[in-house]
């Protein structure tokens, strides 16, 4: 819920909390209210009321997934670049946060096809608050650059791609490899792209 909504009530806070254990154990894409409302110890019609709409309770389970991954952010203090995006990868690969991220790019997908209900806009907020925590390990003399923001940019695609790799597969071993050899080689500015001639 965003600071222009009115202050939730405490048992507003206690479902939300309890529905969004519910929604990490279940996913979001198939919810719905009488199964979840039965698993929170309430009623469809209360949820409802509390919420608004289910679409409502949708948008305040993907808010409440946002505010665990920026509590993440918020704890990433890193010296430059690659050693926060190797500290980023530890805590997605951590087994414990499985739920969450498998949560979290649900959210990503479903937005990318539903600009108007409860999940629009989710990945791209997703996208620059990872950005905007790249970019804060990088120096001032980079960090406004073509050259710094595709370096963020970079690091932002090894990461997320990993994470879908590790997410389908479980292994951690192998990705958490390339993850980290590409981070700790040090991440240079990337290749110019060339074509061959001729090519279509």
């Amino acid at each position: 819920m965003n600071s222009t909504e009115p202050t939730p009530s405490p048992r507003q806070v206690e479902l939300l909390e309890a529905a969004y254990r519910y929604a990490l154990e279940h996913g979001l894409a198939d919810l719905s209210l009488r199964p979840l409302a039965a698993a929170v110890g309430s009623s469809p019609r209360v949820l409802l009321y509390l919420f608004g709409s289910k679409d409502g309770l949708i948008r305040a389970l993907l808010e409440r997934a946002r505010a665990d991954e920026l509590d993440m952010l918020a704890r990433v203090r890193a010296a430059d670049l690659d050693t926060a995006a190797l500290s980023v990868w530890e805590w997605l690969a951590a087994e414990e946060h499985r739920a969450l991220l498998t949560l979290w790019v649900e959210g990503y997908a479903r937005s990318l096809v539903d600009a108007t209900g409860p999940w629009a806009e989710f990945a791209e907020a997703t996208v620059r608050d990872w950005l905007s925590l790249l970019a804060g390990a990088q120096s001032d003399d980079e960090r406004d650059t073509p050259v710094g923001e595709a370096r963020r940019t970079r690091a932002l695609a090894v990461l997320r791609g990993g994470l879908l790799d590790l997410l389908a597969t479980g292994d951690a071993d192998r990705v958490g490899a390339a993850v980290r050899g590409h981070f700790a080689a040090g991440g240079g500015p990337p290749p110019a792209l060339t074509v061959s001639p001729g090519a279509s």
